[in-house]
């Protein structure tokens, strides 16, 4: 398996090459250069696997046993997922109605990113071993990428990580699963602006070859092509504890944000998975209108919401939902994208969108008061608290009636938004999260009117010359 930027700069790459990256080099995003499709007899096999076996078999399909052998990956994978505080590492809980909540939040951090996390974390501590070489993490955080991405390499000797986050625009417990780490190797912004804000900057960053180059700079949010891999096994796994009959038919409705996790979906359908995509999304409905006419451009301003992990208007994924649904045709998706980056705004092209409406058949907007409503609802029915995100999925249950079996992606737990769940006249949860309050706090600020690029760059430099003091 080789990979390629959606843009068309660059190919013919490992999957090592492509995970310890961030954008590629013509600002584009890694994908593999084919996506294998999975046998009948391999899909009625996986029906028996754990979620680890599936997540083994997922990443084997697209990291050759030359980069990592067998029993090493399996070895990583394994150790990645021994922190879940289930040993099924996923659950799903069946609630009245056909309403089937997938819990995705049983990791340390109490959010899916740990899946996903948890496991690049293994493999990019695994290449380290073996170049002995230092490298820094560079990322922006809607909320849980960032505690998921700094719980997995913490106290790490190789690896530093500077983690950029939206002030006021995070949950409490959100903000203090950053805030509260004190290890040398964590280093937390809090800036003055969206997480669409914050991604600017970083961008930039990417797009300096010679400070990525000088500094080993990588991502591990959804820029990541490894955080994608993994993130596809929750689909399978899903879809067999939901399905009986393999190869029935399964609807999963998805909350979306940058669209990483919806993206994972996709391409678990492209593999041969037969489930039917949903998005759902808050008052920041890029991601709707795209799906539903295609029409990806931006609003003003990002809407502050209580689903806050998905406050974004610019959901970097899309241009790899664009790529799956030209085939693979680098010009065009470079066309559109550079159409996208020039005017904030383009009109997906009629064949590329109906491929996407294939690939995700509905989307709906839903409101912080149809959030909350719903949050209610599902308490009163069944005494069971949602996070404001699973409320998304959860509405588009009660506005669209359907005899499909229905799956609902659980993003978080609901101890981690006391605020959107006091507002549902619901008890907050605290197990998880009561220590966090009591511990001291570590970060730095961007404020209004500073130059945020000059800082990161800054900070990247100093943090290589202190590593360089050490050795």
């Amino acid at each position: 398996m080789k990979y390629c930027s959606t843009r068309g700069q660059e190919k013919n790459l490992t999957f090592e090459e492509v995970l310890f990256s961030g954008y590629a080099k013509d600002g584009g995003l890694y994908m593999p250069e084919f996506f294998p499709s999975i046998r009948n007899e391999e899909l009625e096999r996986w029906s028996k696997y754990s979620y680890p076996e599936l997540v083994f078999a997922l990443a084997r399909k697209f990291i050759d046993e030359e980069e990592i052998s067998c029993a090493v990956l399996n070895d990583i994978i394994i150790s990645s997922l021994k922190r879940f505080r289930i040993p099924e590492v996923v659950r799903i809980e069946k609630l009245k109605g056909g309403i089937n909540i997938i819990e995705l939040f049983h990791g340390t951090t109490l959010a899916f990113k740990d899946l996903a996390l948890s496991v690049v974390g293994g493999l990019i501590d695994h290449y380290l071993s073996q170049r002995n070489k230092h490298i820094i993490i560079l990322i922006g955080t809607s909320g849980d990428t960032g505690s998921a991405a700094i719980e997995g390499v913490r106290g790490r000797k190789g690896i530093d990580i500077v983690v950029l986050l939206p002030d006021g625009r995070c949950s409490m417990i959100q903000e203090l699963q950053m805030t509260t780490v004190t290890e040398d190797n964590v280093h937390v912004y809090k800036v003055e602006g969206t997480s669409d804000d914050l991604d600017e900057p970083i961008k930039q960053c990417f797009g300096d070859q010679k400070l990525v180059s000088k500094h080993n700079l990588i991502s591990i949010n959804s820029i990541n092509w490894g955080r994608i891999m993994v993130q596809v096994a929750h689909f399978f796994f899903s879809y067999y504890q939901l399905c009986s009959n393999v190869g029935a038919p399964v609807e999963i409705v998805v909350p979306t944000g940058a669209a990483g996790n919806i993206t994972a979906g996709c391409i678990a359908k492209k593999m041969g998975l037969p489930i039917t995509l949903v998005a759902t999304v808050n008052k920041n409905d890029i991601i709707s209108r795209a799906i539903d006419k295609g029409d990806f451009s931006l609003n003003s301003s990002v809407t502050q919401t209580l689903a806050s992990a998905m406050d974004i208007q610019n959901p970097y994924n899309v241009e790899r939902l664009i790529y799956l649904c030209c085939d693979g045709d680098v010009e065009r998706t470079r066309q559109i994208m550079d159409e996208f980056e020039s005017k904030d705004k383009v009109s997906i092209p009629d064949d590329i969108l109906h491929t996407l409406q294939e690939l995700i058949a509905d989307s709906m907007v839903v409101s912080d008061t149809a959030i909350t409503t719903t949050m209610k609802t599902v308490y009163a029915e069944n005494k069971y608290v949602l996070c404001p995100h699973t409320a998304t999925a959860v509405y588009y249950h009660h506005q669209r009636n359907s005899d499909a079996i229905r799956g609902f992606i659980a993003t978080a737990s609901p101890a981690k938004f006391p605020e959107a769940v006091a507002k549902a006249d619901i008890s907050p949860i605290t197990d998880g999260v009561e220590h966090l309050q009591d511990l001291p706090t570590k970060f730095l600020w961007m404020r209004k009117g500073e130059d945020w690029h000059s800082i990161l760059c800054a900070k990247i430099e100093n943090i290589t010359k202190n590593k360089d003091r050490k050795v």
